[in-house]
């Protein structure tokens, strides 16, 4: 395996070795992704049940761990940040017809940047309107008495009706997703999320995973957690 920092040098074709095993993912990055997929399916569940309490503990963290990959798409691992998976449409036609780019094999793939920002986009919109939602029995937002009363109803409906069928509906597409590639295309998506590595056919940036830079995502963390818990005391 050749020395770690020639992997940073860009991408290449291999001589020595068919295959390299590169770190994409960050450890940040990695723990981001499980703690917001039991946080989302934690919402839908409270959500769906009742459980308002919950729902709205729930959400200050999604709010807290949302925040967190906002800032970290600017400052995380290579592939963590935006500027490394943001592709231009001909990108992703070409991608779907079977031409895409080394580079864009190796973190997300233009198909798969699409739903990253479709499901970020779906989690802020209903996060934001969580919090100036108002269920009018047992659970309102914690900004409520700050915007209007027709804010407040534009707000509520959304968040109850279309946003949640959407993030249900993306959430299911992201599981279909993850089954296709490992039963059609024999791409175990699952398993780089979980050690960080891929194997490659070609040379490639690898993402900066140093005790340094996990210091500054729980930094980031800390700041994104303590904002969501001043959010929540604004709450009557």
């Amino acid at each position: 395996m050749p020395d770690p920092s020639a992997l940073s040098t860009g991408f290449g074709e291999l001589d020595a070795s068919p295959t390299q095993r590169v770190r994409v993912w960050d450890l940040p990055t990695r723990i981001f992704h499980w703690a917001l997929a039991v946080a989302v399916v934690g919402q839908i569940a409270t959500g769906l049940s009742g459980v308002m309490a919950w729902h709205l503990r729930n959400g200050y963290l999604v709010l807290a761990l949302l925040m967190f990959r906002l800032v970290w798409g600017f400052v995380g691992g290579h592939w963590s940040r935006f500027a490394s998976f943001v592709h231009s449409p001909s990108a992703l036609v070409g991608y779907l017809r079977g031409r895409a780019r080394p580079e864009q094999l190796v973190g997300h793939t233009p198909l798969g940047a699409l739903s990253v920002f479709a499901m970020l986009a779906i989690l802020v919109a209903q996060v934001a309107t969580g919090l100036v939602a108002d269920d009018e029995i047992s659970a309102s937002g914690p900004l409520t008495r700050f915007v209007s009363s027709a804010t407040v109803s534009l707000a509520s409906a959304w968040h109850t009706t279309a946003g949640k069928w959407i993030v249900l509906a993306l959430v299911v597409l992201h599981v279909l997703a993850i089954v296709f590639y490992a039963l059609v295309r024999h791409q175990h998506l699952v398993k780089p999320m979980v050690s960080g590595d891929k194997l490659l056919m070609q040379l490639a940036p690898a993402s900066r995973d140093t005790a340094g830079s996990r210091l500054l995502a729980l930094i980031v963390f800390g700041a994104c957690a303590g904002f969501a818990y001043w959010i929540s005391t604004l709450r009557l």
